[in-house]
């Protein structure tokens, strides 16, 4: 990596762009009118992006933010919930036009492998579902790339034969993350059995290490660090407390994790069986504030940022316990907000509780 002492002093300390702040597959609008874009996130080091996961409107988040296509270096795909990647097909799509480069090295797109099995049906059910797909009823990211290129082939074609534009594969280098032999994985099983993190991706300025985390059934899940010569973040991904993901983030500058209200996201709900079936899921995958801040303080991270937040119309005070089980500055970011990361940050913006 990059030796910090030969950067120019003007150059921002490393940070994260907060793009969008709301999970969950839907459009989430608050009392007084706001809405949260879909989950994504930008870790900046220097003039270099990093996305992690690309929610619904990652690609306007990413102009009005003020960074452009052409300093994204990767992609790193959490997990392939549509919450997590239904704007991938714009950035495959619209990016190329913003990357006028030809000499621009492509994108490393970083996510997980296929599934290898159907999930488990729920106990909740009186049918058995019918799987969409049969023939690849659970892609992985290379696949699910392909996948949107063959549907898109009339636009992708009609741009190549006619305005001789460049394809996807000319700016997207995609890749299945292979997981560590011998781990004992098993998507309707130990989906996060514990585990060392690994190496993903590395260049001058950044390394990335990843995790599973456990966000049955969808499987396999990741949390992604990103260490710097200034500091480190941690983005946990969709998880229920996990050891891994302490392990992970032991020590990181930041820790940036999801979590969900369970009171409030059931009364969302009005059919019985869908209510059952949902609660029981958010249960076992997900993470309350008061849980993410015990995970903040046992890993010893310096801070604490909640995100991928459900439902994202809460008021702030959904999320203040999070203050009781978690030592250091917490933080509950809006859309946009700039949280740095380096071991001695400046002014931290969005709002602090602590």
């Amino acid at each position: 990596m990059t030796d910090p002492t030969a950067t120019d002093r003007t150059t921002p300390l490393p940070h994260v762009v907060t793009l969008g702040t709301a999970g969950g597959p839907r459009w989430w609008d608050r009392p007084d009118g706001t809405s949260r874009s879909g989950i994504s996130t930008a870790v900046v080091v220097g003039d270099a992006v990093y996305l992690v996961d690309c929610g619904q409107g990652t690609g306007r988040q990413l102009a009005r933010a003020g960074l452009r296509m052409d300093q994204v270096r990767g992609l790193f795909l959490t997990h392939l919930h549509s919450d997590h990647v239904v704007d991938l097909p714009s950035l495959l799509l619209f990016g190329q036009f913003e990357r006028k480069d030809p000499a621009l090295p492509p994108i490393a797109v970083h996510g997980p492998g296929g599934r290898g099995a159907l999930p488990p049906v729920s106990a909740h059910a009186t049918t058995t579902p019918r799987p969409v797909a049969p023939a690849n009823p659970t892609p992985g990211t290379v696949d699910l790339v392909q996948q949107l290129c063959a549907a898109y082939a009339t636009d992708i074609n009609d741009r190549v034969f006619d305005s001789l534009t460049r394809p996807p594969s000319d700016h997207f280098d995609v890749h299945d993350i292979a997981l560590p032999a011998g781990i004992g994985f098993n998507p309707n099983g130990e989906v996060a059995p514990e585990m060392e993190p690994f190496d993903v991706y590395r260049d001058d300025d950044v390394e990335v290490t990843a995790t599973l985390v456990a966000h049955p059934p969808m499987a396999p899940a990741f949390a992604f660090r990103f260490d710097t010569p200034y500091g480190s973040v941690t983005v946990s991904g969709d998880t229920a407390p996990c050891a891994n993901l302490e392990r992970l983030a032991g020590g990181t500058d930041l820790l940036l994790h999801e979590v969900i209200d369970l009171d409030l996201i059931a009364r969302r709900y009005t059919d019985t069986a869908m209510l059952n079936a949902t609660m029981d899921h958010h249960r076992r995958a997900h993470t309350t504030a008061r849980q993410a801040g015990a995970i903040a303080e046992r890993a010893g991270a310096r801070a604490l940022a909640l995100h991928h937040l459900v439902p994202a119309d809460a008021p702030h005070a959904s999320w203040f316990a999070a203050c009781e089980t978690f030592g250091g500055p917490l933080y509950v970011p809006d859309d946009l907000d700039v949280i740095p990361f380096a071991t001695a940050p400046a002014a931290i913006a969005g709002e602090v509780l602590r």
